[in-house]
């Protein structure tokens, strides 16, 4: 099959496009074939080497978490799935080596769930890895609740347009920091927008005299730190971004692959009320270039790898 694999550490020109041995499929498993493939930071991230620490490297590694694609078979031990289900998931292992960026891919069977019937291929493969962050920090750690007031930073990149969805969904009230030119996007998901930048606190206080209920965090560093002034007595603060918050009294959420969750993602979708924003769109083989422009870090939505 053709695949994009790194034999080593570095750059987006360490990415090759070629041919590869097709996957095996597990007891467990079940054998994607790959329609589309979501670009996320931690890709470029674990390209890099930053993941290195944590994950072992089985190189040559295929990159990618994200996929949407339809079921080819499945192993003897699945009942779950079947040959020519559509399905989308978050196909994370404990180690870096079989990822989504391949014609097919052979994915846990904790990893998947059934693709929303009324996105695209291109679309629902932007769901999983930044949906699950979205979903399992305001559900879980910050137990976002009708009537809060939930303050989402980077309102509208991958993670936070997701997280402004998922909370207006939980009935909350969502003020999102974004830069002038996504504004009106922002106000289209049910956002009040704010620019970031000197005199952050001011603004939020302005919107919100008693403070914010919950803090959502996907940038780090300072604006973590000038998050806490601004929440209301008994307030929560979760970040994706920085270990620090565990300091300032919050949770640190990284992501873990959860096919309730991720059901629960296909229905809200499917109810109307998550869609995702396509920003760019690149074939298989122009991978190298689909991260260049995700390093960049200026992305509203999601940018994705076709297959095929």
């Amino acid at each position: 099959m053709k695949a994009i694999t790194y034999r080593r550490y570095g750059g987006p020109e360490v990415l090759e496009y070629g041919d590869v041995r097709e996957p095996k499929v597990g007891p467990d498993t079940v054998l994607v074939k790959v329609t589309a493939a979501a670009v996320n930071p931690v890709d470029w991230k674990a390209r890099a080497g930053y993941l290195d620490s944590v994950l072992e490297a089985v190189f040559p590694v295929i990159p990618g978490w994200d996929v949407a694609g339809v079921v080819e078979r499945t192993g003897p031990a699945v009942t779950e799935f079947a040959a020519g289900d559509e399905v989308i998931g978050y196909v994370r292992e404990d180690f870096l080596s079989r990822g989504t960026f391949a014609e097919y891919v052979a994915a846990p069977l904790r990893t998947l769930a059934r693709k929303p019937r009324n996105l695209t291929f291109t679309q629902a493969a932007g769901i999983p890895l930044a949906g699950l962050t979205a979903y399992q920090t305001l559900v879980k750690a910050l137990k976002v609740a009708e009537g809060d007031t939930v303050l989402v930073h980077a309102a509208a990149g991958g993670v936070g347009s997701l997280a402004v969805q998922l909370a207006r969904h939980l009935g909350a009230r969502v003020i999102g920091t974004a830069s002038e030119r996504n504004h009106e996007y922002l106000r289209s998901l049910g956002a009040e927008p704010i620019t970031y930048g000197d005199g952050l606190r001011d603004r939020v206080r302005t919107l919100a005299p008693g403070g914010v209920h919950a803090v959502f965090d996907s940038v780090g560093g300072e604006a973590l730190t000038e998050s806490v002034p601004l929440l209301a007595p008994g307030g929560r603060l979760a970040s994706i971004a920085d270990q620090a918050v565990l300091a300032l009294g919050g949770r640190y959420v990284f992501c873990r692959p959860d096919p309730n969750d991720l059901q629960d993602l296909t229905d809200i979708a499917e109810r109307g009320a998550l869609g995702v924003e396509v920003s760019s769109v690149f074939p298989l083989e122009k991978t190298a270039d689909a991260h260049r422009l995700n390093e960049e870090g200026h992305t509203r939505g999601k940018i994705v790898v076709t297959v095929g």
